[in-house]
């Protein structure tokens, strides 16, 4: 069927005006990638998951976070570099990968700094975490908060963690935190940093002895499969911090900043939430199970072996924030 050409040039005007609003729908909507290092099931997994329901959700579906866990995007050290070059938009980071950008985030770690998690919430959630906020846009990124990474124990293929001594010629990996490291080297041990994402290998191949991290990531990541002790020394928190990049920042709108804030809030209150709900849930589950060794520690030696951490670390040049950080710690 032959259409004249003047009718032609009207339906196809008319097509294109009703697939207009289509069009400007397209074009209003953002898509953000969040990268973090965590396993399925774990809680930084399922609260990153949440936050992306949450803007999905609030924005009535114009604003889709897509979510990449178990380091499809790299490593937290890659990661970071990508938040930094504007190649990555979000990630819930570690405290490890982080400190080599932000050294005095690793103060945080200071061993026995809190009595328990809440305490640490208290602190990043008030003046400190304003400031490492601050601190955080002098490197180029954004603070959205401070996510549970946990209390962090102790695990190893040889024997019960009593006391310091018997630390004394295992090979313990630690992530690339000199916070964590400082601290096992304190204790006796000897420290290898090994990518998370290769630790079970490493500890199934005996490349190392053991390691330490919060019961979820023993849990999640299986590592109980391969270390049969596990000694609740308790020795840090930790935590996971969700970054975004400043320069996709500068590219949001005011509103969608706002909204982001908003929802990483929440995600915050569920992920710490979680956290301290599967903590407990897993201590009771591997004290039942019999294919494993879990001890309390007496933790009075460790503390005592590890005293002169905190003092090398307000030596440091940016000891005043170490003191503050030790002050709200203790207030």
């Amino acid at each position: 069927m032959n259409i004249p050409t003047t009718r032609r040039a009207v339906l196809l005007g008319a097509a294109g005006l009703l697939a207009m609003p289509g069009l400007l729908r397209a074009q209003g909507q953002l898509k953000l990638t969040l990268g973090h290092g965590a396993a399925p099931g774990n809680p930084r997994s399922l609260a990153a998951e949440r936050m992306a329901a949450l803007l999905k959700e609030r924005s009535n579906g114009r604003i889709e976070l897509r979510v990449a866990g178990s380091a499809q995007l790299g490593d937290d050290a890659a990661m970071l570099t990508a938040l930094r070059t504007g190649t990555l938009d979000l990630s819930v980071n570690s405290q490890g990968a982080a400190s080599a950008v932000l050294p005095e985030l690793a103060a945080l770690g200071l061993p026995f700094l809190f009595a328990d998690a809440t305490a640490a919430y208290g602190v990043v959630d008030g003046a400190i975490g304003e400031e490492l906020a601050k601190r955080f846009e002098g490197v180029g990124l954004i603070s959205l908060g401070f996510w549970d990474n946990g209390i962090r124990h102790t695990t190893n293929s040889k024997r019960p963690i009593a006391q310091p001594a018997d630390l004394k010629g295992l090979k313990i990996r630690t992530p690339p935190d000199p916070m964590t490291i400082d601290i096992f080297q304190s204790l006796g041990a000897a420290t290898q940093q090994i990518n998370f994402g290769e630790l079970y290998v490493a500890l199934q191949q005996g490349v190392v002895d053991g390691q330490e991290n919060p019961l979820a990531n023993i849990q999640s990541s299986k590592l109980f499969e391969v270390n049969k002790y596990i000694s609740l020394t308790g020795h840090k928190w930790e935590c996971n911090p969700v970054l975004v990049s400043r320069i996709a920042w500068g590219r949001l709108k005011p509103e969608d900043r706002k909204l982001l804030q908003e929802t990483a809030r929440e995600a915050t209150t569920y992920q710490r939430g979680l956290s301290q709900e599967i903590d407990r849930k897993l201590l009771a589950e591997f004290r039942a199970n019999a294919a494993l060794a879990v001890n309390q520690v007496d933790q009075g030696p460790f503390r005592a072996a590890t005293a002169t951490v905190a003092d090398r670390w307000e030596a440091k040049p940016f000891g005043d924030f170490v003191k503050r950080l030790r002050a709200a710690a203790a207030a």
